[in-house]
């Protein structure tokens, strides 16, 4: 653990230094940097939620006073649910984010799909920067036109896809109805994220297409935190990261082998998070694996944050529609997968004599302009319906 107790020491030190918001973080919990001297000592700063960085970038927009070089040095700004503003400098090291492109084996010859979207968030071009720096060819086709994209695999002679895994199984059933068999599709490489990467899906695609696959797990705020090998569970920790498992309660961490909420810190000098948690619940084992940390699984989330299609739905942004329309008195997100698809209902309780005339049509524009979300039905129902259930249910099945 040296080289991450250095590494730890050095974060700390020029965090403090150089962001105001971290020097806050730290002051407020009486901690200064001597006093993070390894691993184990950054249990004495308080994790950071999404919900609390969230509130120091509205309090100092527009980047909270985490980024700590001139915005003009920024090639990039993206905006994620809260509303936050996501800058994306340039890597220190950019070959460290390659790893997962690398372990599929993306280089040079290959022609890859990207759908992703390339807009307002950072997935798209996170695959696209990885793929180019690994001397992929890439397709930015984003998601959807799935006619296209056949069309395109099959006349440019693709040989690589990274998107959402239901995606690919929704593209590999319409070219089986064409008639494109499996030893006919030149597809043979995928990395995917932003939903779970089922056994069945890997068994498809590996075992009936022959393909290499790997599953990477990210956030906006992070970039990728791990991505999944063929030689173990889990997700093997990118290089430049730490990562804590923590008691969602008290941030302590849990016992070795335990289950708790990924909190993590970046080595990212240019917009450093010491101790963000990320929500998700996983375990890490308790030994580093070829010098670096490996993440168990994924269990769930911690708070009441749920993503959808790739995108969180925080339960801030519900209430926050409950008070844009008065006529409102209780909103609730249910998510269900039925046919292998996020299905996102709405339940609204009205105050007592409002009418829902008009109000399901605005929701569901609220909901794609606030948080890029398609709504896919809005229901009203009784008084009293909702009473204390969660804001955001998550009701879907991943066996």
């Amino acid at each position: 653990m040296t080289d991450f107790d250095a590494k730890i020491r050095d974060i700390v030190a020029y965090a403090y230094a150089h962001a105001p918001a971290v020097r806050t973080q730290l002051d407020n919990a009486g901690v200064t940097p001597a006093d993070i001297q390894s691993a184990k000592d950054l249990a004495k700063i308080p994790v950071l939620s999404k919900d609390a960085l969230v509130e120091i970038h509205q309090k100092n927009p527009p980047f909270g006073g985490f980024l700590t070089i001139p915005i003009e040095d920024l090639p990039r700004i993206y905006i994620s649910p809260g509303p936050i503003y996501d800058p994306q400098p340039a890597p220190e090291d950019p070959t460290l984010v390659l790893e997962p492109f690398r372990y599929v084996g993306f280089g040079r010859g290959d022609k890859v799909l990207n759908t992703f979207t390339y807009h307002l968030t950072p997935a798209g071009i996170l695959l696209d920067d990885g793929l180019r720096g690994v001397g992929a060819t890439v397709l930015p086709t984003g998601p959807g036109n799935t006619d296209l994209q056949i069309m395109m695999i099959m006349a440019l002679g693709a040989n690589g896809f990274v998107g959402q895994p239901s995606y690919l199984m929704t593209i590999l059933d319409k070219m089986e109805s064409m008639g494109i068999t499996p030893d006919k599709n030149p597809l043979k490489k995928a990395l995917f994220s932003a939903e779970p990467y089922l056994q069945a899906q890997q068994a498809r695609f590996e075992g009936q297409y022959g393909m290499r696959t790997t599953s990477a797990y990210g956030t906006a705020d992070l970039g990728f935190v791990g991505y999944s090998r063929h030689d173990m569970p889990g997700f093997r920790v990118m290089p430049l990261l730490y990562v804590q498992i923590v008691d969602p309660q008290t941030g302590e961490d849990v016992e070795a082998g335990g289950t708790g909420e990924i909190v993590v810190t970046t080595f990212n000098k240019k917009y450093p998070l010491l101790r963000f948690g990320t929500g998700d619940l996983g375990g890490l084992l308790p030994e580093l694996v070829d010098g670096q940390q490996h993440i168990t699984g994924l269990f769930g989330r911690s708070g009441e944050a749920v993503k959808v299609r790739g995108m969180f739905l925080h339960p801030n942004q519900l209430r926050a529609a409950a008070v844009a329309f008065p006529q409102i008195s209780k909103i609730q997100a249910i998510i269900t997968r039925p046919e292998n698809r996020d299905y996102v209902t709405l339940r609204v309780e009205l105050q007592e004599g409002a009418s829902e005339a008009g109000l399901a049509e605005q929701l569901i524009q609220l909901a794609q302009n606030a948080v890029r979300l398609k709504i896919d039905e809005v229901l009203f129902v009784p008084q009293g319906t909702i009473g204390s259930e969660r804001t955001v249910r998550d009701d879907r099945k991943w066996d």
